[in-house]
């Protein structure tokens, strides 16, 4: 399969370069920007994009890349601090100018014969930077400018080597994809042939050499990842496969009872329920640390998992709904990610456990997961809901978990949930929830002081989860979820709504 490489340089929007060249169906790895030579050959990509990044070229000690891979023969896009690299490189000149670009910018096309081919004479881009090129290196020629920028796109055609000060990943570039595009599939060659059908096709296949006649163990939550992956599963090894469904008693109202009728009604798989509600609350009692409270909740789920499989195994393999974001973040910072790596569901599984780990989603991200869901016939019921954290709300919860703080948390956000569908907003956001905490604040309900918790709503747009925006709802929405919080949960006093967007915030508050 063709793919495109993605060299990391530390940029917000790496991802977003990698999943706007999988939307034209070509396959795009993210590799960090000082992997070696014979890595990136072994991959035999089409072509290579070097990232954004927050550093100067000029500064000692800032990032570079291998440079043979400007040797290789194949094309190579420098984006905003790539573009910059590119200059260097070749021995043009970067530097810093007063007149900074942050925002929009007219992007003015000179020359659309190959990476702008298609696109309109001007288009607004999307610029974030305050270095930009002095002296272009010699033959390269200028194919885009901006009022600040004289040369916001270069090329030297002779080298394939293409550079652009903007960055065409974000939403905010006009025909961005039909840039990235242009470079994947015209200018490197790479075939159109990264589809969900085919990943299907290839992972079942690929499941069935892997396993043969050993058992598989699959946790399942009833959320999209782990739903599907036991789904494939069961396509691919039957009555190999056994699901367990715990409830560590930090699921959503009602998510004990409604996720294995669920499963029951559509879905067909062997499944084991798993009551362990009182285990794992009492090890957290007095944790407040959030780290340590995913800490101890992986830990009670490998007991769990231990459990299982001495009352139901032998199991030979367990499977996780890792997903590429998961792989990035555990590896890229300590290097090659590990077998057994902390990730969203389970926060780490210890080697004593003795199973292969089965991650058929590593190279996946959640919307492209759920485009398999459809392919799978999976149901709109299990499709549809929103994204909710291994950890459950322990990471809702900010502080101590308690009693009080778990009802308050999940019967405010049933309230949240409930009124999106009822307004119709619900299919309309990435996720949406109410957290808690310690603060206390004042309030007047019945005509009586009363001194209650503080509820945070936080509902967020999004596409994959690697970025969000907070969901400018209607404000009667807010109010109508407000006032029902205050009049239906007791404890509350306040209700705030969150407008932190990612970055700088993450979608969970823990």
């Amino acid at each position: 399969m063709d793919k495109i490489v993605v060299l990391d340089f530390g940029s917000q929007y790496s991802h977003l370069i990698c999943r706007r060249i999988r939307d034209s169906n070509v396959y795009c790895e993210l590799l960090p920007y000082n992997s070696p030579l014979s890595l990136i050959e072994n991959l035999e990509p089409k072509g290579i994009v070097l990232s954004g990044g927050p550093s100067s070229v000029y500064l000692q000690g800032s990032p570079k890349p291998d440079k043979q891979i400007f040797d290789m023969g194949i094309p190579v896009l420098g984006i905003c601090y790539g573009h910059q690299l590119i200059v260097d490189e070749f021995k043009g000149k970067i530097k810093r100018f007063d007149n900074r670009e942050y925002g929009y910018a007219d992007l003015v096309i000179d020359d659309n014969s190959d990476l702008f081919k298609g696109i309109n004479k001007k288009i607004k881009c999307w610029m974030s930077h305050a270095d930009a090129a002095e002296d272009i290196p010699n033959n390269f020629e200028i194919l885009a400018h901006t009022d600040n920028s004289f040369s916001a796109a270069i090329a030297n055609r002779d080298k394939k080597i293409y550079g652009i000060q903007f960055h065409p990943e974000v939403s905010h570039t006009e025909q961005g994809n039909r840039i990235l595009r242009n470079f994947s599939q015209s200018i490197s060659n790479a075939k159109p042939d990264w589809t969900m059908q085919n990943f299907i096709d290839f992972t079942i296949n690929e499941i069935k050499r892997k396993v043969q006649d050993d058992r598989v163990l699959c946790a399942i939550s009833g959320g999209i990842d782990s739903t599907t992956l036991a789904v494939l599963l069961n396509k691919a090894i039957g009555n190999k496969l056994i699901s367990v469904f715990v409830n560590n008693g930090l699921l959503r109202l009602n998510e004990e009872e409604l996720v294995p009728k669920l499963i029951n009604k559509y879905l067909g798989i062997n499944t084991v329920c798993i009551n362990a509600e009182e285990r794992f609350l009492s090890r957290l009692e007095g944790i407040g640390d959030p780290e340590q409270k995913r800490k101890i909740i992986g830990e009670e789920f490998a007991q769990v998992f231990l459990q299982v499989t001495r009352d139901y195994g032998p199991f030979q393999w367990l499977a996780q709904g890792t997903l590429y974001p998961d792989v990035i973040e555990s590896g890229f910072s300590k290097g090659p990610a590990a077998v057994i790596k902390t990730h969203h569901n389970v926060g780490g599984l210890p080697q004593w456990l003795n199973l292969k780990v089965l991650e058929p989603f590593r190279s996946l991200y959640k919307d492209e997961v759920r485009q398999i869901a459809v392919l799978l016939d999976i149901p709109n019921e299990f499709i549809k809901r929103h994204p909710f954290p291994g950890p459950g709300l322990a990471v809702r919860i900010i502080g101590e978990i308690t009693a009080e703080k778990i009802r308050i948390v999940r019967h405010a956000s049933s309230i949240v949930e409930s009124e999106l569908m009822i307004s119709g907003w619900y299919d309309k956001v990435w996720q949406a929830y109410a957290a808690v905490g310690d603060d206390l604040a004042v309030g007047v309900l019945g005509d009586e002081r009363v001194y209650g918790h503080i509820v945070t709503i936080r509902i967020v747009e999004s596409l994959d989860a690697m970025t969000a925006d907070w969901s400018r709802i209607p404000y009667d929405l807010i109010s109508k979820i407000s006032n029902r919080i205050t009049n239906e949960v007791n404890g509350v006093a306040w209700v705030t709504y969150s407008v932190s967007s990612k970055p700088p915030a993450t979608i969970e508050p823990q």
